[in-house]
């Protein structure tokens, strides 16, 4: 059943984008959802989505056709971000984000010809899986604080640390890794290499088991005197701090889309068992308390959207976003957290049951406010973005 929630259309979208989320749709319903349950339960996406999601495309939405992208707009990467995101388990879309969002990003944004050929081309057809490596038992929102380093000898870097909270840091054949190549100065002492599995002295520990996005493998790592070769830098020595921010931008928007994406689903269930569920007679959906949290939670939703699309609108035009994708950041993601706990209440003793996916939307949800930079961290990029302080 659809709502009207669901018919609201946005400027934003063309007639073109809207044809491509019902393809998308049509394939996560019946290619992905109908098998979500068994990769909650697996701790992981088999490497065989990954495959298949290369032959469709959209490992490639954002990368230039002669890598084997698709080379569609920032406005489809967007769809296929909100309709991943409803695929019934956020962990999935994690996996796949992580992937192609963050970690392929930084080689086609800062990487050489021969790094692209060599991983952006199997990673868009979902033959090696790709992971970024930034946070660290000490160092989450905090990126200058790492302390994995590398140090140059000869053809190679040194490397050396540890890595954690790393999504498909498991399953993946390569990592981007962020290392100190400097003492100081601080934030231009930072450098990226592209870390492949198989190098000695790389270990990977235990799959961690989480709260949520359990679909996601999610790593420890560790380097023990890694011998990368300097060839696996990318971009320029010390760049990496600022490799790193510029994609920040985006990783905010993607992560208020996939809110907003589930807090939809989790929206449209609530409102199905709602006028399904009956108690003194009559649906649920018939008492104005429930009726009115209904309305507050699509309320919520679309003021999300709203906040979200118009900072996908000036990034996607290129201009300075970040104090118009950090409040996305911040609505949305606190928005969902909201929106699933509602959904959680009004499906009463039933929500608290494993049996019902609302549980897990609310325990997805969670990680929204947390990952990407807390809230917290992202209300104190505003008050200098806002003027509040210098």
């Amino acid at each position: 059943m659809k709502t009207e929630a669901h018919r609201m259309g946005h400027w934003i979208f063309t007639e073109e984008h809207e044809m491509f989320r019902k393809t998308v749709r049509r394939f996560i319903e019946k290619e992905v959802s109908p098998h979500v349950e068994k990769w909650e339960r697996d701790g992981e996406v088999p490497r065989s989505l990954y495959k298949r999601f290369g032959e469709l495309g959209y490992l490639g939405i954002r990368y230039p056709k002669k890598y084997g992208g698709s080379e569609m707009d920032l406005i489809s990467a967007a769809v296929f971000s909100e309709e991943m995101a409803k695929c019934g388990a956020s962990g999935v879309g994690s996996s796949i984000g992580a992937h192609t969002g963050i970690a392929m990003t930084n080689i086609l944004n800062f990487g050489n010809e021969e790094q692209k050929e060599k991983y952006l081309v199997p990673g868009i057809k979902g033959e090696k899986v790709a992971a970024l490596g930034i946070t660290e038992p000490n160092a989450g929102s905090d990126v200058s604080s790492i302390q994995t380093t590398a140090r140059k000898e000869g053809d190679y870097y040194i490397l050396n640390g540890s890595k954690t909270f790393i999504t498909n840091g498991v399953n993946s054949d390569y990592v981007v890794v962020a290392a100190k190549t400097r003492d100081e100065p601080v934030h231009r002492n930072v450098s990226l290499f592209i870390v492949d599995k198989d190098l000695e002295g790389f270990t990977v520990g235990k799959n961690l088991k989480k709260l949520g996005w359990r679909s996601s493998d999610t790593g420890l790592l560790f380097f023990d005197d890694v011998k990368v070769p300097k060839e696996n830098l990318i971009g320029e020595e010390n760049k990496g701090f600022k490799y790193i921010m510029s994609n920040f931008q985006w990783e905010r928007i993607s992560m208020a889309l996939g809110s907003i994406g589930l807090a939809e689903k989790a929206f449209e269930e609530t409102i199905n068992y709602a006028k399904t569920r009956k108690q003194f007679g009559q649906p649920i959906s018939e008492f104005q308390v429930i009726r009115h949290k209904l309305v507050d939670m699509a309320l919520d939703i679309e003021k999300a959207k709203n906040m979200t699309y118009r900072a996908l609108y000036l990034y996607q035009k290129g201009e300075n976003a970040v104090k118009e994708t950090t409040m996305a950041k911040v609505y949305a993601c606190e928005m969902v957290n909201r929106v699933t706990d509602e959904g959680l209440q009004i499906h009463g003793g039933a929500g608290y049951m494993m049996e019902y996916p609302i549980q897990r939307y609310w325990r997805d949800a969670r990680i929204q406010s947390i990952g990407g930079g807390t809230t917290q961290i992202m209300n104190e990029i505003l008050v200098k973005q806002l003027g509040i302080v210098n």
